[in-house]
């Protein structure tokens, strides 16, 4: 599944598109951002509330397919404007990271 089918599927906001036809392997829940760093894998669809610059080193790092920000949580400018420039794509969604996570790995 690619990162716009998901977007699609999810009715997701689009806040940042780099590639969205990107594939999307897995899916990763959390907000400490080491945690993420040592543990997300490369393709992963990472759901968290963290919309900040630290995040998108971290997605970038990572290797994420895509950041998702659950239950509406904002994306800084600073962040946005970084994620623009590393390719990072970054949607956000009203809804949990356990409904979003859940709906992924129903169609993986």
């Amino acid at each position: 599944m690619t990162v716009r089918e998901f977007a699609e599927m999810q009715n997701l906001n689009i806040l940042v598109e780099a590639d969205m036809t990107r594939d999307i392997s897995g899916g990763y829940c959390g907000d400490l951002l080491s945690w993420v760093m040592s543990r997300a894998q490369s393709d992963d669809c990472w759901f968290t509330v963290m919309g900040n610059i630290n995040a998108v080193a971290v997605s970038v790092l990572a290797d994420c397919a895509c950041i998702v920000l659950c239950e509406n949580a904002p994306l800084d400018e600073d962040a946005k404007k970084k994620a623009e420039q590393q390719d990072v794509n970054i949607l956000s969604s009203d809804k949990n990271a356990f409904v979003l996570a859940s709906a992924l790995g129903a169609v993986l």
